[in-house]
C-alpha cells in the first residue's frame, strides 16, 4: 500500500518507479477526478507496464475531491465492504488517495482500509517545511490502527535533517528519497528510482 502525508506531494509519481522496478501490478481502488489524465494512466505512462497490470479501480468518480464527498456529489455509494485486494501473480501496488485520514465514505477512513486488509504500507512524504510534523501525525495515526508501516520514501530536494529526525522520532524505516527531475519521462524516473532506493527493501 501506498499513502501520502498530503496531497499533490508525489504520491503517484513514486508508485509508478516502484511499481515499474518490480515489474507489478498497479491499483487505484477509488479514482476521485476525471478532467485530466488518471493516477492509473499516469502510472501506466511513466512505469511502461502493460494494460493487464493495470486493475481498473473500483470507483471512478468524476468530481475531484475526498472520495466520501465527490462520491456524494456524483450520486454514487462507495461500498467499502467490496473492496478486495486483487488476485495478482506479480508484485501490487496498491495507492490511496491523498493521506492516510482521507475519508472513503462517512464513516470509513483509508487507514482502516489498510489495517483492514493487513498489507505493508509505505508513507510517502515531501521534504519541504511541516514534513515533520505531517508524517509524524501520520505515522500516529496509522499506529493507532496497527497498520503494518514499512517504511518511508521521501520526495524532493534533500533535507537530511528532517528525513533523519522523522526515521528517529517516528521510528520508521528510511527508505529512500526520489528527487523532483526536470524531465520526467520513463526513464528518468526509472534512472532516479534505482539510483536513490534498494529494490530489495521492497520485495516482501
Amino acid at each position: 500500500m501506498i499513502t501520502g502525508t498530503d496531497t499533490g506531494i508525489g504520491k503517484t509519481v513514486f508508485a509508478a518507479a516502484l511499481a515499474g522496478a518490480l515489474a507489478g501490478i498497479y491499483w487505484k481502488p477509488i479514482q476521485a477526478g476525471l478532467d485530466d489524465e488518471s493516477d492509473s494512466e499516469t502510472v501506466r505512462r511513466l512505469s511502461g507496464l502493460p494494460s493487464n497490470h493495470i486493475v481498473p479501480e473500483a470507483y471512478r468518480l468524476i468530481t475531484a475531491c475526498s472520495p466520501h464527498r465527490a462520491a456524494e456529489i456524483d450520486g454514487i455509494t462507495i461500498d467499502v465492504d467490496t473492496l478486495h485486494v486483487p488476485a495478482h501473480s506479480h508484485p501490487l501496488v496498491i495507492e490511496g488517495a491523498g493521506g492516510a485520514l482521507v475519508p472513503l465514505t462517512r464513516s470509513c477512513l483509508y487507514a482502516d482500509i489498510f489495517a483492514r486488509w493487513a498489507l505493508p504500507v509505505v508513507i510517502v512524504a515531501r521534504t519541504e517545511l511541516g514534513t515533520i510534523n505531517h508524517s509524524l501525525l501520520t505515522l500516529e495515526a496509522m499506529r493507532k490502527r496497527d497498520v503494518l508501516i514499512h517504511g518511508i520514501a521521501f520526495v524532493g530536494q534533500t533535507n537530511e535533517d528532517s528525513e533523519a529526525t522523522i526515521a528517529q522520532l517516528g521510528q520508521v524505516k528510511r527508505l529512500g528519497r526520489l528527487p523532483y527531475l526536470k524531465s520526467l519521462e520513463r526513464h528518468t524516473l526509472a534512472d532516479a528510482f534505482s539510483s536513490h532506493f534498494d529494490l530489495r527493501d521492497f520485495q516482501i
